[in-house]
């Protein structure tokens, strides 16, 4: 997204941009920041790719069974 820096307010252009990217984008960034908050996945606890991919892979499972329960309750309200 495109930031306004000091004596230089976005133009239109890049508001718009701004605001058509942020509807795709707030879902994403809520997920990351559910997980960082919940399961502290802010930094890798392993050494290795193979290794950090399947702690990724875990907390990602670890994740849905979280939010699981709201889901399917919200979802039998409809």
């Amino acid at each position: 997204m495109h930031k306004a820096v000091k004596n230089k307010p976005l133009s239109n252009r890049e508001k718009q941009f701004n605001k058509l990217i942020s509807k795709r984008r707030w879902v994403v960034e809520r997920t990351f920041g559910g997980m960082k908050r919940w399961f502290r996945t802010g930094r890798a606890r392993y050494k290795g790719l193979e290794k950090t991919h399947t702690q990724h892979l875990l907390e990602a499972i670890a994740y849905n069974l979280y939010r699981a329960p709201g889901i399917i309750i919200a979802n039998a309200i409809k």
